[in-house]
C-alpha cells in the first residue's frame, strides 16, 4: 500500500536536466526511417574520415576486405547455379556428381575466401577500435585542457561538454564500426540483387517482396524502443539520483546517521517497477510487431515460392536457377535484417557522434589565438586600468571599470564581502581571464599580446577549492615538475606540509585517495598545507593566495601567515580572505564591494576612514573580544 502511494507521490528532487546518455531520445522517436536513410551517407562519411584519420591503412583494410567478401559471396552463389545445374540434368548420378565437382570446388573456393576475408575485416576492424577511441579521447581533453577558463562559466560550453564528454567519445568507435557494418549489408544486398539480376530479370522484384516485412518490423520495432525509452528518461533520471544517493561515498554517512536506507529504497522501488511496467509492456508490443511481420514475411516468402513455381511451370527459368535465387534471396534477407539494426543504431549514435564534432568545433573557436610577445620573467609593477568583466550568461558585471596597481615585493590584499569580485580581479591580474574591456599590463606588456601558458608559468595560486589530486603526496606539490628534492622539501617546510607528509605510511610515495589500494585520506586542514606547499614551489614572481587557510584552525593560520609573509620576501602576494587581521600588515589594501573599488589604502589610512572596511573590520575584532 505504501509503495503504490509513493509511485504516486511526486519526488522532490528540484529541475535536473536529461542525462547526456538520453539527450537525443526525443528526435529518435520523432523521425522515421526516410529520415535516417537520408542522413545515412553522411553519418558514413563522418565515420569514415574519423576512422581514416586514426589509420588511413586499417581502414583501408576494413573497407576493401568487406567489399571482396561481397564479391566473393556474389560467386560462390552463381557457381551454385553450375553445382544445381549438373545435378539436376539427365543421366547416371555418378556421372551428374562428377559434373558437378569443378562447380563445387568453386563454390567451396568462394566461401573459404569469404570467410578468410570476413577474419581479416574483423581483425582490420578490430585494430581500428582502440586507435579511434585513443584519437577521440585525446582531442575532446587536449581541447577542454586548452580553452579559455572564462568558458566553464558558460552554461552552452558547460552543456555541450557534458553531451560530448558524457556519450559523444564514447560512441565514437562504435559509429566507426556500425558504418562498417552498414556498409557491409549494402554490399551483401547488392550481391544477391545482382546473382538475382544476372539469373533473370524477373527474379530481382522477388528479393523485394520477401525481405519488406521483415524490413517493416526491424523498423517499427525500434521506433517503439525510442519512443519508450524516450518517455521513462524522467523516471531513469530519478533512479540514477536515488541510486548515486545509496551508493555515493559522499551521502554514505548521511545515509547512515539519518537512517535515510529503507526510505530511499522504497522511492527507488517505486520508480523502478514503473519503469519495469514500461519495458514489460515494450515487450509485449515489440512482440506482436514481430509477429506481424514474421506473418507478413511468411506470405510474402509462400508468393515468392508460387512466383517461382509459375517460373518454371513455364520453363522461364531452369530448376537449378530457381534453387539459386532461392538462396540469394535468403541470404539478401539475412543482410537486410544486418542493414536495418545499423541503420538504427548509426543513427541514434550518429547524433550523439554530432555533439562530439560540434563541441570540438565550437573548442576550437574559443582557443587564444597566437600570441607575438614573450611573457615577461618579472615585472616592477602590475597595473590594470578600468577594467570590466562580465560572466558569461550573467545580468550584471562582476567587475565595473576597475584600477589597481601591484608593485614588485608587496603584499597586496583584496577584501570585500562575499560577491564582490576579489576573485575574479585576482584570474584576470594573473592572465586566467581577460577583461572585457580595459587593460592589464606587466609594466608595458599588454597581457592579451602574451601567450596565456608562458604567463602562468610565472604565477602560482593557492586557492580556497584547491583540487585534491587523486595522486601521491609529491605530485600534489610538484605536480608534475621536476625541480629535485631539495625545492620538494623546502616548500613543503615552508607550508608546513612536512607535518603532513611525516605522518604519512609511505610519505612522499602516499596515493592521497582512499578509492584505491594503500590509498591514504587527509583533512581538510591538511590539504590545505598541501595545497600551500603547492604554491611555493612553483616560485612564482606573484603568489596569489584566494582564502589560504579556510581550512585551518587558529593557530595554523596564524603560522601560515607568518610564513607567508617570511617567504614573501623579496616576492609580489597577491592575498584575498576575509579574515581581516590577516590583512592588517599589507601594503595596500583594495575594498572591493558589487564589482568596484570604494576604498584603497593601508590598514591605518581605511581604519580612519571608518568606511566598509573599517565597519568589516571593528565587526571581526568585537566577535573575538
Amino acid at each position: 500500500m505504501h509503495t503504490q502511494c509513493m509511485q504516486n507521490e511526486p519526488l522532490e528532487l528540484g529541475e535536473i536536466s536529461i542525462s547526456s546518455w538520453n539527450a537525443h531520445t526525443d528526435k529518435l522517436a520523432e523521425v522515421g526511417f526516410l529520415t535516417i536513410a537520408r542522413r545515412l551517407p553522411a553519418l558514413v562519411g563522418q565515420a569514415l574520415r574519423m576512422a581514416w584519420q586514426a589509420s588511413p591503412r586499417d581502414t583501408a583494410a576494413t573497407v576493401a576486405l568487406n567489399l571482396l567478401g561481397g564479391v566473393f559471396t556474389a560467386f560462390g552463389l552463381l557457381a551454385t547455379t553450375g553445382v544445381l545445374t549438373a545435378l539436376f540434368s539427365e543421366g547416371p548420378t555418378p556421372n551428374r556428381v562428377v559434373a558437378a565437382l569443378p562447380s563445387l570446388v568453386m563454390v567451396g573456393a568462394a566461401a573459404v575466401l569469404r570467410t578468410t576475408t570476413q577474419a581479416a575485416a574483423g581483425w582490420a576492424q578490430s585494430r581500428l577500435t582502440p586507435q579511434i577511441t585513443r584519437l577521440t579521447e585525446e582531442r575532446l581533453y587536449g581541447l577542454t585542457s586548452q580553452v579559455e577558463l572564462v568558458a566553464y562559466d558558460d552554461p552552452e560550453f558547460h552543456d555541450a561538454l557534458e553531451r560530448a564528454n558524457g556519450r559523444g567519445v564514447t560512441v565514437a568507435d562504435s559509429v566507426v564500426s556500425t558504418a562498417v557494418d552498414v556498409v557491409t549489408s549494402v554490399v551483401g544486398i547488392a550481391a544477391a540483387a545482382g546473382v538475382l539480376g544476372v539469373l533473370h530479370p524477373v527474379l530481382l522484384p522477388l528479393l523485394l517482396l520477401a525481405v519488406l516485412p521483415d524490413a517493416w518490423a526491424a523498423v517499427r520495432s525500434a521506433r517503439m524502443r525510442y519512443s519508450t525509452i524516450y518517455s521513462l528518461v524522467p523516471a531513469r533520471r530519478r533512479k540514477w539520483i536515488i541510486a548515486d544517493l545509496l551508493a555515493e561515498r559522499e551521502s554514505a554517512a548521511e545515509v547512515r546517521s539519518f537512517t535515510m536506507r529503507g526510505f530511499l529504497l522504497r522511492m527507488y522501488d517505486a520508480v523502478a517497477r514503473a519503469e519495469q511496467e514500461e519495458m514489460l509492456g515494450l515487450a509485449r508490443r515489440q512482440m506482436v510487431a514481430r509477429l506481424v511481420g514474421e506473418a507478413l514475411g511468411g506470405v510474402g516468402t509462400a508468393l515468392v515460392y508460387v512466383a517461382l513455381g509459375v517460373l518454371l511451370a513455364a520453363a522461364a527459368i531452369p530448376l537449378a536457377v530457381a534453387g539459386t535465387a532461392v538462396l540469394a534471396i535468403r541470404s539478401g534477407q539475412t543482410s537486410l535484417s544486418s542493414l536495418m539494426y545499423a541503420t538504427n543504431r548509426l543513427y541514434e549514435q550518429g547524433l550523439y557522434f554530432t555533439d562530439f564534432l560540434d563541441f570540438c568545433a565550437q573548442a576550437e573557436r574559443r582557443l587564444a589565438g597566437p600570441r607575438p610577445v614573450a611573457a615577461p620573467d618579472g615585472f616592477e609593477c602590475i597595473t590594470a586600468d578600468q577594467v570590466t568583466f562580465t560572466y558569461p550568461g550573467a545580468d550584471e558585471p562582476a567587475l565595473r571599470g576597475v584600477s589597481v596597481e601591484v608593485k614588485q615585493g608587496e603584499v597586496i590584499a583584496l577584501v570585500g564581502e562575499n560577491g564582490s569580485g576579489k576573485s575574479t580581479l585576482a584570474k584576470i591580474l594573473s592572465g586566467l581571464y581577460e577583461p572585457d574591456t580595459g587593460t592589464v599590463r606587466w609594466d608595458d606588456t599588454d597581457l592579451r599580446q602574451v601567450s596565456p601558458d608562458d604567463l602562468r608559468l610565472r604565477t602560482a595560486v593557492i586557492a580556497q577549492d584547491h583540487t585534491r589530486w587523486p595522486l601521491t603526496a609529491r605530485y600534489n606539490i610538484t605536480m608534475g615538475t621536476g625541480k629535485g628534492e631539495p625545492a620538494l622539501h623546502t616548500a613543503a617546510a615552508v607550508a608546513g606540509a612536512d607535518e603532513v607528509i611525516a605522518e604519512l605510511p609511505h610519505g612522499y610515495r602516499t596515493l592521497l585517495d582512499r578509492r584505491f589500494k594503500d590509498g591514504h585520506e587527509l583533512s581538510g586542514g591538511q590539504w590545505q598545507r598541501i595545497a600551500v606547499a603547492r604554491g611555493f614551489h612553483r616560485d612564482a614572481v606573484l603568489l596569489i593566495c584566494d582564502e589560504p587557510t579556510a581550512a585551518l584552525d587558529a593557530r595554523a593560520e596564524h603560522g601560515l601567515f607568518e610564513r607567508i609573509r617570511a617567504h614573501a620576501d623579496g616576492r609580489t602576494v597577491l592575498l584575498i580572505t576575509h579574515r581581516l587581521a590577516s590583512v592588517r600588515y599589507a601594503d595596500r589594501i583594495y575594498v572591493l564591494d558589487h564589482g568596484t573599488v570604494i576604498e584603497q589604502g593601508d590598514h591605518d589610512t581605511l581604519m580612519s576612514l571608518d568606511g566598509l572596511y573599517a565597519d568589516l573590520y571593528t565587526l571581526q575584532a568585537t566577535a573575538y573580544r
